[in-house]
């Protein structure tokens, strides 16, 4: 796995095993990327990966140009994994071994990215302990209830959808 654009394109990423993650394709990420840009500036913004896996949303962001990242991730073998993926490129961010929904996260995120195993259905869960951010884009297949929220933009990609969410 590769990071997709920006000051650290073509950098090769440690996957873990895809019977514990699933990581975002590369067209996907991509995809994400480009719509976010159409939205805020990604200049010193923050990005909060709540299920990091490998890390790699949180390293494209970086690469793009986000000023800090946060990536939680529960796993212990996945977060070495993720420790290990931030080491080998040199940034230090703030990495969290933990539960996403348990750790209350109270500061202001300019971007959340929200992609649980599919089918956990902590979605709203996660949604809900989110006090304060800009754009939630959440990677899902199945139906999620966002009717708090505002609907700034969805797209499907084979059985997944990317959607874009902010506070209404």
């Amino acid at each position: 796995m590769n990071i997709t654009a920006g000051k650290y394109k073509g950098q090769k990423i440690e996957a873990p095993d895809e019977n514990i993650t699933r990581p975002t394709l590369s067209k996907v990420r991509m995809a994400l990327f480009n719509t976010l840009q159409s939205i805020i500036d990604f200049e010193n913004a923050s990005f909060l990966d709540m299920f990091a896996g490998s890390g790699i949303m949180g390293l494209e962001a970086l690469s793009r140009g986000f000023g800090h990242v946060t990536a939680i991730e529960k796993n212990p073998k996945v977060f070495k994994i993720l420790e290990n993926n931030y080491k080998k490129i040199g940034e230090k961010q703030t990495l969290i071994k933990g539960d996403s929904i348990k750790t209350l996260l109270r500061q202001y995120f300019d971007v959340v990215y929200i992609d649980p195993p599919y089918q956990s259905g902590i979605y709203e869960q996660a949604l809900s302990v989110l006090e304060n951010f800009g754009v939630a884009i959440l990677e899902h297949t199945e139906n999620i209830d966002f009717s708090d929220f505002e609907l700034i933009k969805q797209k499907k990609y084979g059985d997944k959808y990317l959607t874009f969410l902010k506070r209404k």
